[in-house]
């Protein structure tokens, strides 16, 4: 099956007679936003993992740095699988949300719940774009009929699904609470 589809996509790749030629444009650019999107939360998750107080929270951030570059080589494999070079293209939407992130590490203070909390919030919003585009990648996929690309596109959107919920956890767990009591 994985050489049908690689037949079938390289044809797509080459705008061959597939009624879906836009929507694959479509599907090969969001694929390109994510993986640059994915490359520059790589870059940045250390940052955040130093920032962090709590060691729970920074054992996380540093989990999700490992499976994000797991992630960046599933999203090299897909290009494969499309007969396209994994090339990125500058993602606004994540670029944004970096910034963010970046500015509420500079606007709490050093060693507090408080910042945790922050950092959490930043994370999760990283997490919620992530997961809303994983979601159309995958929903995308199989409707092209990239049985393969989705399974591997699949795994992602499970972890990302997994990451927030586990920093919804440690928020609800003690974080938010410590954050109360500081004055």
């Amino acid at each position: 099956m994985k050489a049908t589809n690689n037949k079938k996509m390289q044809g797509a790749a080459k705008g061959s007679n597939n009624n879906h030629s836009m929507l694959e444009e479509f599907f090969v650019d969001e694929l390109r936003d994510i993986l640059y999107a994915e490359r520059k939360l790589a870059k940045t998750l250390p940052e955040m993992a130093a920032a962090a107080t709590n060691e729970e929270l920074r054992a996380a951030i540093e989990k999700h740095q490992g499976e994000t570059e797991t992630q960046v080589e599933r999203l090299q494999e897909v290009f494969g699988m499309l007969g396209k070079a994994p090339r990125g293209k500058k993602c606004e939407a994540m670029e944004g949300l970096l910034e963010e992130g970046k500015q509420v590490l500079e606007d709490t203070d050093d060693d507090t719940f408080t910042r945790d909390v922050a950092i959490i919030f930043a994370a999760q919003k990283v997490e919620h774009y992530e997961i809303a585009t994983y979601g159309g990648l995958v929903q995308l996929a199989t409707l092209l009929g990239y049985s393969d690309a989705a399974s591997l596109l699949q795994q992602t959107l499970d972890e990302e699904k997994q990451c927030d919920m586990d920093l919804t956890n440690l928020a609800e767990s003690h974080i938010n609470e410590m954050a109360l009591e500081e004055e």
